[in-house]
């Protein structure tokens, strides 16, 4: 049923939920609220505390309207009264909302309390008669749309939506589960805290047992069908033109990578190592295993500066073996392009390096065995799911440096296998970490320009691009900050510009004296969160670092501590919140990436670990795997015991199952399921 035709809903909301994702009224009973007004354990008036926001159980004894209704701001008061004490009850501008109020019968009120011992107010309370409390929703809006108008128009739709039982009944009693229609109801109105915690349970439980199951399926799915199977090589003509030599951890990824390209059905496995630990040199161990195979392979970025950085790397390990590399870019020419896609169809490319342009349909690659995927959580799994979908079901090796805790990999690479890199290489000088104010801006300053004089580089990372002229937040330009350094403080220091929306050619100048040398400091955006390796940088500032998560400003300092000198993070920020020192003190504590993306997690939750556009999940309705890793637990088994004996979810009573992954995961979701 179209939204619009929910009685009270007409086109301009109809507008407003469209804004919101919802079209239906079945989607309306799905957004579910951000959290409630507890109405069910009031206080009396005695009780109430002062600077704090308190439930009071009163009687209304008079109402006072205002003298003057020429005024800009009508304030409105009624005296309530529990028999022993009383309060002032205020409303500002709101005739509509005390008129509701009837003399001498008793509500429950909601509201921040005001005043002294001689009288105390409740402001701008929400309230109830006593007996219909429970919990009152309090749901995400969008401008034009009121938290009452929601709550009215989702009883609306209660009385018209049912919704379908699709956990079989055995499911439902072992894990004392409400069935889906009651939850649905009860999450939206609970009368109880507990009848809150029950219907929340069941919700979130289904949710995650249908991201598991789908997860699974792409995992085995690739296990039925024949990939580019492979053969023993000699791998020591790789290993001795490394300049370096390779760590354990290092050789074990490499062989796990091996012995998945030399089973018949495709590797589906991804590297996980922190920040400088040697992922890129497995992945080009991989790309030569797969070329003395016969076999081509596709090298996915997130970005083109990384895709770029990638190219030159790859170059480095691969090229003096012989091996043919090509990087296709958007700043490349029509015919450019054309040059390369034309040499990938003909066999003539062993590595293909790009971007997320890889995948379309027009970039066709010959005998293409092997794709590997870097920074894949900026990846969904549908675009994993289309890379497998070129050539003859290829091997996929993904990459991430983003260390992730257990309960948020469990989901985000559930359809993987994993390999962990959880050995620096030798010579790795642990990088200092400093948490300053502004103070001391002047000190930083002279302490980047003393390793510059040295010959060292230098970073400086800015949140924004350009601050517009209304916008008066503190957040540091890095165009306007480029500009006042080098007139000022840096001015006789060769320093560049970087971030995302500068033209491809500025971006590659940039990159190139910098690698050079030729530039001393480098000014950007977050843009060089990832890939970026200059072994000659030791400073890192990171302005506003307030602004940053916490695995992103660990990114960031890996961009130093790539040499074998003594390097340093200097994170900036003048917020003295509880919450940011908590913060600042986990990145001067500890360099391990577990550890910070673990305080990270507890800190911000998963709806904010990556970015939700940068998740790469299906969209979660009620779970948070910051909290539910406990059901998750459950989950994971249950999944694993269903698919064991019924893989296809063909079984009867597994209908509704099958359903739920299918509408989560969309287009993904075909995993040849009949």
């Amino acid at each position: 049923m179209n939204i619009i035709d929910l009685k009270g809903v007409g086109d301009k909301k109809a507008a407003l939920y469209r804004k919101l994702g919802i079209d239906t009224v079945e989607r309306l009973t799905e957004y579910y609220p951000r959290g409630y007004v507890d109405f069910t354990e009031p206080r009396n008036i005695g009780e109430a505390e002062i600077g704090e926001v308190c439930v009071i159980r009163a009687v209304v004894s008079r109402k006072n309207y205002p003298s003057n209704y020429g005024g800009r701001v009508l304030v409105f008061r009624a005296l309530l009264t529990d028999g022993l004490s009383e309060m002032t009850a205020v409303f500002f501008n709101s005739k509509y909302t005390f008129d509701l109020l009837q003399l001498n019968k008793e509500y429950v009120f909601v509201g921040k309390i005001t005043g002294d011992s001689f009288g105390l107010e409740i402001s701008s309370p929400q309230f109830v008669p006593v007996g219909e409390g429970g919990l009152m929703p309090k749901y995400p809006l969008t401008k034009g749309l009121s938290n009452a108008s929601v709550s009215k128009d989702m009883k609306n739709a209660l009385n018209i939506v049912k919704r379908a039982e699709t956990l079989p009944p055995e499911i439902i009693s072992r894990y004392s589960l409400m069935e889906a229609d009651e939850a649905m109801r009860k999450i939206h109105f609970p009368k109880s805290r507990d009848e809150y915690e029950q219907a929340r349970k069941r919700l979130v439980f289904e949710e995650l047992l249908t991201l598991k199951l789908g997860l699974s399926q792409m995992k085995n799915r690739g296990r039925t069908l024949s990939g580019a199977v492979m053969a023993d090589v000699d791998m020591d003509k790789f290993y001795n033109s490394l300049p370096f030599t390779a760590t354990n951890a290092q050789l074990n990824a490499v062989s796990d990578c091996i012995g998945d390209m030399k089973r018949p059905y495709p590797m589906n496995r991804l590297i996980q190592g922190d920040v400088g630990s040697g992922k890129t040199m497995v992945a080009a161990a991989a790309a030569y295993f797969a070329a003395h195979n016969g076999f081509a392979t596709l090298v996915m970025a997130p970005t083109e500066v990384l895709a770029r950085q990638h190219s030159d790397t790859f170059r480095g390990f691969l090229e003096p073996l012989g091996i043919r590399l090509a990087l296709i870019s958007g700043s490349m020419t029509a015919a450019e392009k054309k040059k390369v896609h034309k040499a990938a169809e003909n066999g003539e490319i062993d590595v293909l390096i790009g971007t997320h342009a890889l995948i379309q349909k027009s970039v066709n690659v010959k005998n293409l065995g092997l794709v590997i995927v870097d920074e894949q959580h900026r990846f969904g799994v549908g675009q994993r799911s289309a890379l497998a979908e070129k050539g003859e079901a290829p091997h996929i090796l993904a990459m991430s440096a983003t260390p992730i805790p257990r309960t948020l990999a469990l989901i985000m690479y559930g359809d993987l296998d994993v390999s962990v890199i959880n050995e620096m290489p030798k010579g790795r000088i642990p990088v200092k970490t400093y948490a300053v104010d502004s103070s001391f801006r002047t000190r930083v300053y002279n302490f980047i320009k003393k390793y510059i004089a040295a010959g060292k580089q230098a970073f400086i990372v800015c949140p924004r691009v350009e601050i517009n002229e209304n916008d008066t937040s503190d957040k540091k330009s890095a165009i306007e900050y480029y500009n006042k350094l080098t007139s000022n403080e840096f001015a006789n220091i060769p320093t560049g510009l970087l971030y995302g929306k500068m033209k491809q050619a500025d971006k590659d100048a940039v990159m190139n004296d910098l690698h050079d040398n030729k530039l001393k400091l480098l000014i950007s955006t977050t843009v060089i969160e990832v890939g970026i390796d200059v072994p000659n940088a030791v400073v890192m500032l990171v302005e506003n670092a307030e602004q940053f998560g916490l695995s992103q400003l660990h990114q960031l300092r890996g961009r130093v501590g790539r040499g074998k000198d003594e390097s340093f993070c200097i994170l900036m920020t003048d917020n003295k919140s509880e919450y940011t020192r908590a913060r600042m003190e986990a990145m001067k504590s500890t360099i391990d990436g577990y550890k910070i993306a673990d305080t990270d997690l507890r800190l911000r939750g998963p709806g904010n670990f990556f970015g939700r556009e940068q998740s790469g999940l299906p969209p979660m309705r009620g779970a948070n795997l910051a909290d539910d890793a406990e059901i998750l637990g459950e989950v994971e088994r249950l999944a694993e015991e269903l698919l064991k004996t019924d893989p296809k979810l063909a079984r009867r009573g597994h209908e509704g199952l099958k359903a739920n992954v299918r509408r989560l995961f969309g287009n993904v979701g075909e995993f040849g399921w009949n």
